[in-house]
């Protein structure tokens, strides 16, 4: 019986063909409340993530993710995880989930509550707020409210279309500061720095979409680079980026991504420097050194128990990473980037 399942799950992961991809519909526009809000479920593997990464000025990091998700074998559960890195000199990582249920939006107030533990306050910008508190393998703390925010852009509707399947991107904010607390156990800091945060939806799992995801921010409103940018298993582009340069700021969309001199199929992960070309005019291209992670954090994490993290792992075609680091641009800025897929 579990063989069973697990060989359904492999051909599911392995069976996914080549596909089409459209672009959304319409201009580039603000974002919205009705962005933010939890869109509909419209499909059993239907998911959605809010993500935060937060660099503070004393060279602490923090990520922050809260989602709804399909954990094969467990059903729906709406999950929270958050990673401190450089706290203090130490690296920890946390993991939860819950019934779908404890994820409760409040539109008239702007938020979506979870549980009383976990809160995205007020409409992404200037006065969001961001709350993670949990007692698991010690006790975390994360408070912090953006002091100021650059505008959120989205392409149109936000919605691409791969084959038959749809995936969203929102970027809320390109590049905002931000101040509060953050602890773990008994240790506190007051900390200031700047954040990005954006937030997906798919149809099916993550990983049946794109093989390879490259999220980024620049350390500066201008010139900025902000925004995801997906590789499809046949090597087709989705997602959208915001750059502000001389010319104001503009939504830009990938034409061509390179490792070296090379395309970038996004098959494994990058071992040397990637090379962002871009459909806009005058839009410089985005090159930065991909080869150093300082973080390599699992998915699992954040997946209770061994049947499900097995499960996981066999529908994902290996496991999750998210492979963190930081990288020095051509304009003196830096860049901060997070690339996510599986490995085996």
């Amino acid at each position: 019986m579990v063989r069973s399942f697990f060989y359904t799950l492999l051909f599911l992961s392995i069976g996914v063909f080549a596909a089409d991809v459209s672009a959304p519909k319409g201009n580039v526009r603000n974002v919205t409340v009705n962005d933010f809000m939890p869109h509909q479920a419209t499909t059993k593997e239907f998911n959605e993530t809010w993500s935060y990464q937060f660099v503070f000025d004393n060279g602490t990091r923090a990520f922050v993710n809260f989602g709804l998700m399909h954990i094969p074998g467990t059903g729906r559960k709406n999950t929270t995880e958050m990673s401190f890195w450089n706290f203090k000199g130490k690296s920890y990582t946390i993991g939860r989930q819950y019934p779908p249920e404890r994820l409760q939006p409040i539109k008239e107030k702007n938020t979506i509550n979870i549980k009383n533990e976990y809160l995205m306050e007020n409409k992404p910008g200037k006065g969001h707020r961001v709350l993670f508190t949990a007692d698991k393998n010690g006790k975390w703390f994360l408070d912090l409210t953006f002091e100021s925010a650059e505008q959120g852009k989205v392409l149109g509707d936000g919605v691409w279309k791969v084959g038959n399947e749809k995936f969203g991107q929102y970027i809320h904010i390109p590049y905002g500061r931000v101040s509060g607390r953050i602890g773990y156990n008994e240790d506190t800091l007051t900390v200031k720095g700047y954040a990005y945060m954006d937030q997906t939806w798919q149809t099916v799992q993550a990983t049946d979409l794109a093989i390879r995801s490259v999220n980024f921010s620049t350390n500066s409103r201008s010139p900025l680079y902000a925004g995801r940018i997906s590789m499809t298993k046949d090597g087709k582009l989705l997602g959208y980026a915001i750059y502000n340069g001389a010319e104001g700021t503009k939504v830009v969309t990938p034409k061509e991504v390179k490792e070296g001199d090379a395309a970038y199929n996004g098959k494994d992960f990058p071992k040397g420097s990637l090379n962002f070309l871009w459909n806009e005019e005058n839009v410089p291209q985005l090159q930065f050194n991909a080869a150093k992670p300082f973080q390599k954090a699992s998915i699992l994490d954040k997946v209770d128990g061994w049947f499900a993290k097995k499960a996981f792992k066999i529908a994902a075609g290996g496991e999750v990473f998210f492979y963190r680091g930081r990288s020095d641009l051509n304009s003196g800025k830096k860049l901060d980037w997070c690339i996510t897929g599986a490995k085996d």
